[in-house]
């Protein structure tokens, strides 16, 4: 049986695939793409390394 964190973490990959997609067929996007996959693929890491994890938010920028 899939867990919540193995299906999020595995929605996140797939995310960053289609980011990925999106920007070897868009030359204009490839790096904002590039961006948000690597974001995703993160995320995506931190969940499967430490689902009980923390982030500590940055001080001083938006929330």
């Amino acid at each position: 049986m899939t867990t919540n964190v193995e299906l999020a973490s595995q929605l996140l990959r797939n995310a960053a695939n289609f980011f990925r997609d999106l920007g070897g067929q868009n030359a204009e996007l490839t790096a904002q793409m590039s961006e948000n996959a690597k974001l995703y693929d993160t995320v995506a890491k931190f969940l499967e390394t430490d689902p009980d994890g923390e982030i500590s938010e940055p001080s001083g920028g938006e929330g």
